[in-house]
Parts: C-alpha cells; structure tokens; sequence
C-alpha cells in the first residue's frame, strides 16, 4: 500500500522561493527610484511580452478583466451591440462585456476541447440571426440588437481552433478578440496560413491576465493587451489612464486600470523562465497521459486538438462520479479544483438572459464532470503517479458504491 502522500493542486510557493533574491531584487529597485506606476520597467515589460506573443504591442493594465473590457471598447464594440463568448469560462469574460456596455449571446463548446465550438457559431449566424442589408453584419432574433464581436476563449491553457472563427468573423463583419487570459505561449497551427500563431496574436486583439496562479503569474493582479493594430494599442493606452494621452489633457472618459511597476518588474523576471516552465507542464500532461494509459476506466483525459500546442494551465479530466472522487482525494492528501462547475447561462447574475436548461447542452453535460488534477511544473512523477494510482483504485470500485451523475447541469436560478 502506497504511504499517504500530500500533492497540493498549486504549488506558488517554490518557484518564489527559487527566485526570492531576484524577486526581492524588483522592489528594492522600485523603492529605490521611486518608480511605482509606469515608466521604463513597465515599458521594457510591453517590450518583451509582445515580442513573446509575436505582436507588435502589448500594453500592460490592471487585470485580465480590465484586458478583455478595453480591448472590446478599443476594438470599436458599442454599447448595446452584442458580443458572443462561451458559457464555459470564468465570469470576468462575461463582466468585461457588460462592462463594456455590450450585451452578452452565448454559443455552445466543443466536447472534446471544451472552446467555443466554431460549428455551433455558424449556426448561430446562419439561423438565430439577419442580416442587416446596408453593413451584412448579423442581427441577434433573439435581442434584435447588432452582433459586433465574438471572443473565443482558450480554456485551460489550449486556443480555440480559430481559423474557422476568423473565417465567420470576416464573413460577417465580426471582431474577434481573444480570451487567452489562460494560454500565455499556447500556440496553434492555422490551416489557412500554414503557419503556427501564438495565443494573443490572431485577433484583432487578445486580452491575457497575470492573476498569481496563472503560467505567467505576477504577485498580485496584472494582465495585458496585445494587439498588432496601433490605433486600437493607442486607445488601450488612454483608457487604462483616466482617457489621457499625456497629463490633465483627457480625450474620453477612462478608467483607472494601469499596470504598477513592481508587477512588471516580476513579470519581466519570470517571463524568462516561462518557456521553460510551459515545457515541465506538458511533460506533466505527457506523463499523466501515460500513466493513465488510453483508456482509463470512467475517466475522460484531456484532449490536445491537431495544431494545437497546449501549455496546461490546468489539467482537467472528466468523470461521471466527480463529488466521490473529489472527497477520496481530498481524504488522501490530493488536492484538486473545479473549473466551472456552473455554467454561467444559469448563473444567478445573468437570470434576465432567460436561457433554459438545454440552451447550451454540451456545457450543461461537462459542467458536473470537470475536475482539474495537481498541475504545475514542480510536479514530481512520483507524485503524478500517487494521484494517478488514487484515481484508478477509486475507478475499480463498484459502481454502486458511487454517486453517478448521469444528468446534465439543469437549471440554476429561479
């Protein structure tokens, strides 16, 4: 019998403690030049990460939220003009939309990758929508409003198959901003330019966060645009900083949203160490993969797409008896995580959507399922291999002696 080991879902603390002194490095410059907001550390940050994402701009701000709302409002998204994402991903997707003064259509996933399902968006335009005669671009039946955007979502560290994304966008006036917020050096091959793209660089912008636990995590909240449009950059840039381009001198109305300098400097630091950490992660994927063998009993394993090169910001697997297995983890010292164990059409804040149990039926069908193994690049093959075990030996007990969830995510509000 294997001894009890205690693997954490995340472990932040290492790769700190490893970088301590150059970390501690980073404030002591900033107390020491007085350099808190702005400057030349924040611009040598924009520098690098732009050159990282192969784009020409990257502006920093305050947070992911903050990344995905400015690079809608800059891209030209209008208030009351709507914006379809995915109902499988993290709230600030759909909070920077209405943020932005946009109004909120969803689409349907992919089973298999969990992104927006690009087959599941052409039905959309091409049967829940018009076309207005003088632009081509969509009117939503739904809403009557104009459909103005589309933001896919990379989830879990894999980009959504945007070559045919990109293709419905141009085909009916779209903007696409992505949501890589979770794929910091994700990369897919696109078809149409036989060519591969980072995530961050296939949009007409693409919003990325440095919240902690991210790939590129900062010691508290950052996050980033990056675009190749310079107009749209410049416009991030006034928005972040009250809408001024220089001092007292206010084109618009802005938002307080800046990256600190400390943040950047942290940023600049692990940024270095990136690929690197990207590279133990699919390893760790590899090694899961493997250990788990092709078939692995109730189990549902990640899946790479073709073209896609993944960097794991998590792991996530799929089982019918997720609760069981969760608290069977929990007992032997394994942590885990759940991400989204609602999807958010039946989310309390989006009640006036009006969508109903079966609007979205394959995120109604993982949300109860999804359950994201320890994942990040200290984890030692023992310790995969101890969790691993754990989830096999809890698979090999009777079915009855678990609680099956069969049914998919019904209704979450009243």
């Amino acid at each position: 019998m294997t001894a009890k080991m205690k693997v954490p879902f995340l472990d932040l603390a290492t790769p700190h403690l490893e970088l301590e002194e150059e970390l501690v490095a980073v404030f002591r410059n900033s107390l020491r030049t007085a350099g808190f907001v702005g400057g030349s550390v924040v611009d040598g940050f924009e520098h690098d990460f732009a050159r990282f994402c192969d784009v020409k701009h990257c502006i920093g701000v305050g947070s992911g939220t903050d990344a995905v709302r400015f690079a809608l409002m800059a891209a030209g998204v209008q208030p009351g003009e709507i914006v379809i994402t995915v109902p499988n991903t993290f709230i600030a997707t759909t909070e920077a939309i209405s943020q932005a003064g946009a109004l909120l259509e969803f689409v349907d996933i992919d089973e298999s990758t969990y992104t927006m399902d690009p087959e599941r968006l052409r039905e959309y335009l091409e049967t829940k929508c018009d076309r207005d005669a003088r632009t081509g671009r969509p009117i939503s039946r739904r809403s009557g409003r104009v459909v103005a955007a589309v933001v896919p979502v990379h989830l879990y560290g894999q980009p959504a198959d945007m070559d045919p994304v990109l293709e419905l966008a141009e085909a009916y006036n779209l903007i696409v901003v992505e949501d890589a917020c979770q794929a910091h050096g994700a990369e897919y091959f696109s078809r149409t330019e036989q060519s591969w793209r980072k995530a961050g660089s296939m949009g007409k912008a693409a919003a990325f966060s440095f919240y902690p636990g991210k790939n590129l995590g900062a010691c508290g909240e950052a996050g980033a645009v990056t675009t190749n449009d310079e107009n749209l950059a410049r416009t991030v840039r006034i928005l972040r900083d009250h809408g001024q381009n220089e001092k007292y001198h206010h084109e618009m109305e802005g938002y307080n949203g800046r990256l600190d300098a400390i943040q950047a400097g942290i940023l600049s630091l692990k940024l270095k160490h990136l690929p690197e950490w990207n590279e133990q992660r699919r390893a760790n994927a590899s090694r899961y993969n493997e250990l788990f063998g092709e078939d692995p009993d109730g189990l549902v394993l990640p899946v790479e797409a073709a073209g896609c090169k993944a960097v794991y910001h998590l792991y996530v697997v799929r089982t019918k008896h997720r609760e069981e297995l969760r608290l069977v983890l929990a007992d032997a010292g394994i942590g885990t995580g759940i991400h989204y164990p609602i999807p958010l059409h039946f989310q309390k804040a989006y009640r006036d959507l009006r969508y109903g149990t079966g609007s979205f039926p394959v995120a109604e069908t993982v949300a109860p399922q999804i359950l994201s193994l320890p994942m990040y690049p200290g984890l030692r093959f023992d310790e995969q291999r101890y969790v691993v075990e754990k989830v096999n030996n809890f698979a090999a007990r009777p079915v009855a002696a678990t609680a099956v969830v069969d049914e998919p995510c019904g209704e979450q509000v009243a």
